[in-house]
């Protein structure tokens, strides 16, 4: 594995950790854009992952790193501070963001065709 690759997969991690964490806080703030939003964001950063690395680790390991940021976040505090509410947007949330991760993670890497002769039989 080269070192661009590797720092590919370091970078995507990080903006996973931010997704997650913009994502947590905007979508509950304007429920229903707000959570299409925050979906978006997860879908578009495991897909472009992908896309940039050429590999399905590229999608999951921002799908990754997002998954235990927000799973991180729904923990409550001691203070019994907690960033999640009970409700249905939360939850569409968490799962959607963990579906999303994994069907982006997991799609097929079709290969291109290769460059072929003009004429027909060659």
């Amino acid at each position: 594995m080269s070192a661009a690759r590797l720092g590919a997969y370091a970078l995507l991690a990080v903006v996973g950790v931010l997704v997650g964490t913009a994502g947590a806080l905007i979508q509950a703030a304007w429920f229903p854009g707000g959570l299409l939003l925050a979906l978006l964001g997860v879908v578009a950063l495991c897909y472009g992952g992908v896309k940039a690395t050429g590999t399905r680790m590229g999608g999951g390991v921002p799908a990754g790193a997002w998954t235990v940021t927000v799973l991180l976040l729904t923990s409550t505090r001691p203070e019994g501070d907690f960033l999640f509410g009970a409700g249905l947007g939360s939850y569409l949330f968490l799962l959607g963001g963990m579906f999303a991760g994994v069907i982006c993670a997991t799609l097929p890497l079709v290969p291109q065709p290769a460059a072929r002769s003009a004429r027909l039989g060659k």
